[in-house]
C-alpha cells in the first residue's frame, strides 16, 4: 500500500494527485501530532481564563465584538458550519475534493490552528476509507477562506449533509457509517473556524488544473509537431542557437522538444527548400507555446507554496503564547495567479486553432485538399471541426477575463475586500477542458494532413508514435462521418495521457 507521510516534508503536485486520484493512504507524523497538541493546549487555556480572542471567544465576521461564553463555545461552532453551508451549483469533482481535505489536513498538522487530534483524524481516516462530502461549486469569495465550500465537508463530519462513498451518492450519515468513519459527536472551541477558515478549495481546483495542465503543453507540443509534418514545416526555426540568444527558458526548451520529436523525419524541410519562412504558428512555436510553459513553471511553485502554507485565522503562536487574527485566509495571492493560468491555457488553444484553420484552409496548406478531403462538395470534412475550435476559443476568451479584479463586501462591509480566487481557479479549470478539445481536433487535422500526403513512413521520431495512437482510435477519413466521435476518441486519448507515455518512451521525457 502507497503512503503519504503528513508532517514531515513539503506537499508536492505529485504528492496531491497520488492521494487524489491514485489511492495512496495518508497518515500523520509523530513530530505533526506533537504540534497539533501543542496548539490545542493553547486554545484549552484561553477558553478557560475567557480570554477575548476572535473565533475562540468570539462570534465571526461582522460579530467578531460579540464575546461568546465558555459553555456556548461548542455551539457556536456547531451553528457556524451549519450556517455556512449554503454553496449552490453542480458538485466539485470527487479528485478536488479529495484534494481540499488533504490541504486541510496539512493546513491543521502545521500547529497553528488549534484542532484536535480527534478532529484531524476523521479527515484522514475518510480520505484513507473513501467518504468523500457532496460539495457545491460556487458560493465562495476567496476570502475569509473558502467558508461555503469547505463548511459541506465539515458537515458530514458531524453525520450531516451529502457524501459519496464507492461512488454513489447518500446521506452523509449513511456515507460514514459504510466506510466505517466514527462521526464527530461535537466540535470544539476554535475547531470549526479551523476547518473552514483557509484557501484550500481554490488551491485544490487550481492544483489540478495546472497539473493537468502541463500534462496537456505536452500534447500541444505534439500536435503542433504532427501540423509541421503535415504542412513541410522549415526546422530551422528550431535551431537553439535563436533561442539561447533570446534566454527565455520554456522557449529553449521548446525548441529542444521540437527537435527531438522531429529527429528523423523527412517531411519537414529547411528555409529555402519549399519557401523562405513559415508563418508565425510554426515558426514562432517556442516563443508561443514556451510562454504558456513559463507561466506554468510560476503556476507550479506558488501552488505548491500555498498548499503548505498556514491559512487559518486566527492563527496560534505556541512559543510565545499570542493567538493572532489576521488575514492569511485572503485568496489574492491565488487569485491573481490563477487568472494567469486562464489566461496562459487560453493561448494554447488560441494557437492550435490558428494551426487548424492553417490545415483546412486550401489558400494556406500548401497544396492539401480543401477541408483535408477527397472529393470536396460532396465531402464537407473538416471544415466544421474548424469551426467547433473557432467557437470553444471565442468562449475561452470570455473566460479568461479576470476574476480578481472583481470585489463585493461581505460581513457588513467588515470583511470589504475580497479575491473571488476559487471563481478564478474554476473558470482555469472550464477552459482547460476546452483547450483540451482544440488540441485533439489539431491532432486529428494533422494526422489526415499526413495521410493526404501519403507521408506516414517519413515521420520523425516523436510523431511517429502519436500518429499511431490517433489512428488506432480513429481511422483516416475518407468520406464524410459523424465527426464529433472522432474529437472525443482523441480527446480521450489525451486524457488518459497515452500518447505522451508513448513518445517519451522514444525520446525521452519532453520538457515542459
Amino acid at each position: 500500500m502507497s503512503i503519504l507521510m503528513i508532517g514531515d516534508k513539503k506537499l508536492t503536485l505529485e504528492d496531491l494527485i497520488n492521494v487524489t486520484r491514485k489511492g495512496y493512504q495518508v497518515e500523520i507524523s509523530e513530530s505533526a501530532y506533537e504540534k497539533i497538541a501543542r496548539a490545542r493546549k493553547l486554545v484549552d487555556t484561553y477558553v478557560e481564563e475567557k480570554r477575548v480572542s476572535y473565533g475562540i471567544t468570539t462570534g465571526f465576521g461582522k460579530f467578531c465584538d460579540t464575546v461568546v461564553s465558555k459553555e456556548e463555545t461548542g455551539i457556536l461552532q456547531k451553528n457556524l458550519i451549519m450556517s455556512h453551508s449554503c454553496g449552490v451549483g453542480n458538485p466539485l469533482p470527487i479528485d478536488v475534493v479529495r484534494g481540499i481535505m488533504l490541504l486541510r489536513v496539512v493546513n491543521l498538522t502545521k500547529g497553528y490552528s488549534g484542532a484536535r487530534k480527534i478532529t484531524v483524524d476523521t479527515l484522514v481516516e475518510m480520505l484513507n476509507k473513501g467518504v468523500t462530502p457532496f460539495v457545491p461549486e460556487k458560493g465562495s469569495l476567496g476570502a475569509s477562506g473558502d467558508l461555503a465550500p469547505l463548511s459541506h465537508i465539515v458537515l458530514v463530519m458531524l453525520g450531516l449533509g451529502k457524501a459519496y462513498y464507492q461512488g454513489v451518492l447518500m446521506d452523509g450519515k449513511e456515507a460514514m457509517e459504510k466506510g466505517g468513519v466514527k462521526i464527530l459527536p461535537e466540535l470544539s472551541s476554535k475547531e470549526g473556524l479551523a476547518l473552514i477558515n483557509g484557501t484550500q478549495v481554490m488551491t485544490s481546483v487550481g492544483a489540478h488544473v495546472t497539473y493537468d495542465a502541463i500534462n496537456l503543453m505536452k500534447h500541444l507540443d505534439l500536435a503542433g509537431a504532427l501540423t509541421i509534418e503535415a504542412l513541410n514545416g522549415i526546422t530551422c526555426a528550431f535551431d537553439p542557437r535563436v533561442h539561447e540568444i533570446r534566454g527565455h527558458q520554456g522557449q529553449i526548451r521548446t525548441a529542444e522538444n521540437f527537435r527531438r520529436i522531429l529527429e528523423g523525419s523527412r517531411n519537414t524541410t529547411k528555409q529555402g527548400q519549399l519557401r523562405v519562412q513559415d508563418p508565425y504558428v510554426l515558426r514562432c512555436i517556442p516563443q508561443i507555446h514556451g510562454a504558456s510553459k513559463d507561466a506554468l513553471e510560476y503556476l507550479r511553485y506558488k501552488v505548491e507554496m500555498e498548499m503548505d502554507a498556514v491559512t487559518d485565522n486566527p492563527i496560534i503562536f505556541c512559543e510565545t503564547d499570542d493567538v493572532i487574527s489576521g488575514g492569511n485566509f485572503h485568496g489574492q495571492p491565488m487569485a491573481l495567479i490563477f487568472d494567469y493560468l486562464g489566461i496562459a491555457i487560453s493561448e494554447m488553444a488560441n494557437v492550435s486553432e490558428r494551426r487548424i484553420e492553417r490545415l483546412v484552409n486550401p489558400n494556406l496548406n500548401f497544396g492539401l485538399p480543401a477541408f483535408l478531403v477527397e472529393n470536396g462538395g460532396v465531402n464537407s470534412g473538416f471544415m466544421i471541426v474548424q469551426y467547433a475550435a473557432a467557437a470553444v476559443v471565442s468562449e475561452n476568451k470570455v473566460l479568461a477575463h479576470p476574476a480578481s479584479v472583481d470585489s463585493i463586501p461581505s460581513s457588513a462591509n467588515q470583511e470589504d475586500h475580497v479575491s473571488m480566487g476559487t471563481i478564478a481557479a474554476r473558470k482555469a479549470g472550464e477552459i482547460l477542458k476546452n483547450a483540451r478539445k482544440v488540441i485533439a481536433m489539431e491532432m486529428l487535422c494533422a494526422c489526415q494532413g499526413v495521410d493526404l500526403r501519403k507521408a506516414q513512413d517519413k515521420l520523425g521520431e516523436g510523431t511517429r508514435d502519436a500518429y499511431r495512437l490517433v489512428r488506432e482510435k480513429v481511422s483516416y477519413y475518407d468520406a464524410d462521418r459523424v465527426m464529433h466521435l472522432d474529437i472525443d476518441s482523441v480527446e480521450n486519448l489525451i486524457e488518459s495521457n497515452k500518447v505522451v507515455e508513448a513518445v517519451e518512451k522514444v525520446i525521452g521525457e519532453m520538457k515542459i
